[in-house]
């Protein structure tokens, strides 16, 4: 499936090194401003080649909007946007192109599809999740106009954690890291991995303050659950935590327990959510990429005949995707809220009326 959300839906095409990629995003309320600023400097913090803790793929990853606009404002009609690949070297993987990489999806997808796509990973490369992030900014605007603010930021690289978050320092941070005191560490694993050739994992964290209570759709679309499905749909992503997630596991009721005190709750083990409904709190999510599965070390592994073969890859990744992957994680937390913004509307009688009656 190529297409994400209900209300909110958007629609991603492309490959890696293919001609272009894009996105159709449908169910934008009308009358939204559509700025192009805003949406171009979302896919600027994700694009590559931006310092030395990145791939040396440099994509201007400059945003097209086809339709959906006029004079500036959705029309209340398909948004399709696309952005042209620039800077593809699908030389760099003819080594591997009878090859399945370790780690990689080439296995799986060439054991369901029964085709080798192996310039970058084709469909399966990250370099899809840039047509996210665009639809993820769309989203922003949407919950822009009721006050809903989604941040984000990376809490920790290779196993070194921060002590504290600071919201306002990841986009000063060439990581995106969320502890000042932390971040040269935290740049150094990145580094050191990176000159050994090989890679790390990191966790992102995403907040999303101003979220009024209600929003979620018992059962089977929660709030949480929906989140978790976005989150893992992201490349690399093996572990999504709401709240305070795998830590609850090793503590009391008591000790867990958000209490309601008249002026609200008196902490938030739950991370903003209760029920697979938002509960008015900020909501909290982290999640946790895997080592870039592309590094330049020797390995084992099988050719399409199925003969054992040694190979050692070539061409230009990045020794942690935790740090751009956050970019696309915040953008899909953006892409869920906007999503059960929108189908909150018709859960009661009086949300019809305030509309629909003088």
């Amino acid at each position: 499936m190529n297409s994400f959300g209900r209300k909110f839906r958007f629609t991603t095409f492309g490959e890696s090194h293919g001609v272009a990629l894009g996105c159709i995003v449908d169910g934008v309320p009308a009358g939204i401003k559509i700025d192009l600023e805003y949406i171009q400097s979302q896919m600027d913090l994700r694009k590559p080649g931006q310092n030395k803790t990145q791939t040396a793929r440099s994509e201007a990853d400059k945003i097209e909007i086809l339709s959906g606009t006029f004079e500036g404002l959705s029309t209340g009609t398909p948004i399709a946007m696309v952005l042209y690949n620039g800077n593809q070297k699908s030389g760099d993987y003819e080594n591997v192109k009878n090859i399945f990489r370790p780690a990689h999806a080439d296995y799986t997808y060439f054991h369901k599809y029964g085709i080798r796509d192996y310039r970058g990973g084709g469909r399966s490369s990250a370099r899809e999740t840039s047509a996210r992030v665009a639809a993820g900014a769309i989203a922003d605007l949407i919950l822009a106009e009721v006050g809903i603010k989604v941040e984000f930021g990376v809490c920790e690289i290779a196993g070194i954690k921060s002590e504290s978050y600071d919201f306002s320092h990841p986009l000063k941070s060439e990581i995106f890291a969320l502890d000042p005191k932390r971040e040269k560490t935290q740049y150094d694993a990145i580094m050191e991995a990176k000159n050994a050739h090989d890679s790390v994992g990191g966790v992102a964290l995403i907040k999303a303050s101003n979220v009024p209570a209600g929003l979620g759709e018992p059962i089977y679309y929660k709030l949480d659950s929906l989140i978790a499905d976005a989150m893992m749909s992201i490349n690399a992503v093996k572990g999504v935590e709401i709240g305070d997630g795998f830590e609850s596991v090793k503590i009391r009721g008591s000790q867990n327990n958000d209490q309601i005190t008249k002026d609200g709750f008196s902490s938030n083990h739950s991370g903003g959510i209760l029920g697979g409904i938002s509960n008015g709190d900020d909501i909290f999510t982290k999640v946790y990429f895997k080592p870039t599965p592309s590094i330049f070390i020797e390995q084992d592994t099988i050719d399409i005949d199925g003969n054992e073969v040694k190979y050692k890859l070539s061409g230009r990744h990045d020794p942690c995707v935790a740090t751009r992957g956050s970019v696309v994680a915040k953008a899909m937390m953006s892409i869920v809220l906007a999503d059960m913004l929108l189908l909150n509307m018709g859960s009661r009688v009086d949300h019809l009326k305030a509309i629909y009656t003088k």
